[in-house]
């Protein structure tokens, strides 16, 4: 199962009473645009959200893979004039209770990638039909779905995947939340698991800057973060540093980067004085790999805040 988000706007009502998503396929140039050629990744039970002046006000259920058809509906969309596109059938939920995302941006905008983002940086959804949703934004999204629009029960306490709930005319998302929520953090759960295992042994059992060896302390650290990867670098081991937990923070955060030779580069956030305090100095490498090398450099344009 993936997710996506789809910013329908104006096309919303048809399409949900169609039951269907629809796309061009080019523009009137013979341009094609990722946003629409993503309708191909789709497949039957991939999740959408449906994004809608501001708010996500709608979860639908993918039924059918992409086939090319005619605007099926009478929007003028430019361009869209008798041209062909891409078609998806699909079930749609709409929330009893919309989404807001500026309401809770703060939380989202950590889980955006950097690239083919549904949101700029000010909370505004960008142009464009059909974005990704990589399972940490789709689990933050469920649950913050879920507390809008399901409710907890008394003290009884009923436990759910979801969390805590009392039946509803709308029980019909419960199990859409919960199913979703539930793949997403296997997905997660697995591929880390995996990562860590194969990420161990290409750095000796230790941290990479401190050498500690308690296996308790060390951290598969991502170079490119699991939101801005493909399947594939999710468990790549060259996408990672073993690090103890406080070198961890670090990178994670953006607090240290390393170049492609390995040699450290410290944020000027960090004050000079508490470099010992945080177990860091000036000279300190780590010993990449010809595999390291295009993901340090990676981290360090893009996380590493200098």
């Amino acid at each position: 199962m993936q997710s996506y988000f789809v910013m329908q706007g104006r096309t919303y009502h048809e399409e949900k009473e169609l039951g269907i998503l629809w796309s061009l396929q080019q523009d009137s140039a013979g341009n094609t645009q990722h946003f629409w050629e993503r309708m191909k990744e789709i497949d039957e039970g991939d999740r959408i959200f449906h994004y809608v002046k501001g708010q996500v006000v709608a979860i639908s259920v993918a039924k059918t893979s992409y086939k090319e058809e005619r605007k099926p509906y009478t929007i003028d969309l430019p361009g869209s004039e008798d041209e062909k596109g891409y078609l998806i059938e699909t079930e749609y939920h709409e929330l009893e209770k919309p989404l807001t995302i500026d309401d809770f941006f703060d939380e989202i905008l950590p889980l955006l990638p950097i690239k083919y983002s549904p949101f700029q940086e000010n909370g505004n959804g960008n142009q464009g039909y059909l974005y990704p949703c990589n399972e940490e934004l789709t689990i933050k999204l469920v649950e913050l779905i879920g507390d809008l629009n399901i409710y907890e029960i008394d003290e009884e306490q009923l436990e759910f995947v979801m969390g805590t709930v009392r039946r509803t005319e709308h029980d019909f998302l419960t199990p859409i939340l919960a199913e979703t929520e539930a793949e997403a953090k296997t997905k997660v759960r697995l591929g880390r698991q995996r990562f860590r295992n194969e990420l161990l042994p290409l750095w000796n059992g230790k941290c990479a800057l401190c050498d500690i060896e308690l296996t308790e302390l060390l951290q598969a650290s991502y170079a490119k973060p699991w939101k801005d990867s493909t399947k594939s670098e999710r468990v790549d081991p060259n996408n990672g540093i073993l690090l103890c937990r406080n070198h961890d923070a670090l990178y994670s955060n953006g607090l240290i980067a390393f170049d492609g030779q390995g040699k450290i580069h410290i944020s000027s956030r960090i004050p000079g004085e508490d470099y010992e305090k945080v177990g860091l100095h000036g000279k300190m490498r780590v010993n990449r790999t010809v595999g390291n090398k295009p993901f340090l450099k990676w981290h360090k344009r893009w996380v590493f805040r200098g």
